[in-house]
């Protein structure tokens, strides 16, 4: 089974001509994760603080209905987080946020799971970033990354984030712990301006990551793993708006790994460039297809 950590809000979808009617769909990267895996087939549970206001009882009957394990939900005494969505023209989204006091940031270390036997567990976004919950789920990683893959997504949402260089701070301890890690280009931009994404995807990878993903949009995907290196091109798509798209990325890739028996650890070191290829592949494929209808709402494995 594979476990995902971390936030899920609502996102409250704004119609740039008409602002009066918003449209509520579940959301938050890494629930949207979990949603991709479950509709893809795997076994998947996610861990996450829901609310018990109307929002909260609409994401447990999301993830339910997509066949997520929700046995490690805490039932939140706190709000439900809200992100307002505006997408342009092009369909490109941001996100303004409200989440002062709201259920997905305030974790204790007893409410997770001291061993879960999970095979791999994908992280990121705000629930690891933001206090005072993010601390304790990263301790929390660093336990397990000794018997359990690590999955990280930065998924850098700047408005919440605070001060560049404490950010930066925190990830490269995350890093230190993530055996994958898939990032934007546009994420690493803010990270690291000015950088070129290829010298942090070879100095990972130096650094003993063993699959590194920088996704680029349209143009697809930078892979690296073990001593090759090279580039996926984007699936096409008619393009809808990008929600979701890079959590559906991040679900599928994690999918590909686990039906080819290369997520545990010792078997994601044996991962070839062939397979990192297909499994990349795979991945484009179910982010274009959530890139082709509206909001976060990645495809079943009887679409694909």
């Amino acid at each position: 089974m594979i476990g995902v950590i971390g936030e899920a809000l609502i996102d409250l979808k704004v119609d740039q001509e008409d602002a009066r009617h918003p449209v509520a769909h579940p959301g938050g990267s890494p629930m949207n994760v979990a949603v991709a895996l479950g509709r893809l087939g795997a076994e998947v549970a996610f861990l996450g603080r829901l609310s018990g206001d109307a929002f909260g009882k609409l994401l447990r009957t999301h993830l339910a209905e997509s066949d997520v394990h929700l046995q490690w939900i805490v039932d939140a005494p706190e709000p439900t987080s809200l992100a307002i969505v505006s997408v342009d023209p092009g369909g490109s989204a941001s996100y303004a946020f409200h989440v002062e006091g709201t259920a997905d940031w305030q974790w204790a270390p007893t409410e997770l799971p001291p061993n879960p036997g999970l095979d791999a567990v994908h992280a990121g976004s705000l629930a690891l970033a933001v206090d005072p919950g993010g601390p304790v789920i990263a301790r929390w990683l660093e336990e397990l990354s000794a018997r359990t893959t690590i999955s990280l997504d930065p998924n850098v949402r700047p408005a919440l984030l605070g001060d560049r260089e404490a950010y930066r701070a925190r990830l490269e301890r995350w890093l230190g712990f993530a055996a994958i890690v898939k990032v934007s280009d546009e994420d690493l931009a803010w990270i690291w301006p000015g950088t070129d994404p290829a010298d942090h995807a070879d100095a990972w990878i130096a650094e003993g990551r063993k699959l590194v993903v920088i996704t680029r949009g349209g143009e697809g995907s930078l892979v690296r793993t073990g001593g090759a290196s090279f580039a996926v091109p984007a699936a096409p798509v008619d393009m809808v708006d990008t929600v979701g798209a890079g959590d559906s990325f991040s679900g599928a890739l994690l999918d590909w790994l686990g039906r080819n028996g290369r997520l545990r650890p010792d078997d994601l070191a044996r991962l070839t460039a062939s397979e990192a290829r297909e499994a990349v592949e795979f991945a484009a494929k179910v982010a274009a297809i959530t890139c082709s209808r509206a909001g976060a709402n990645p495809p079943y494995r009887s679409e694909m």
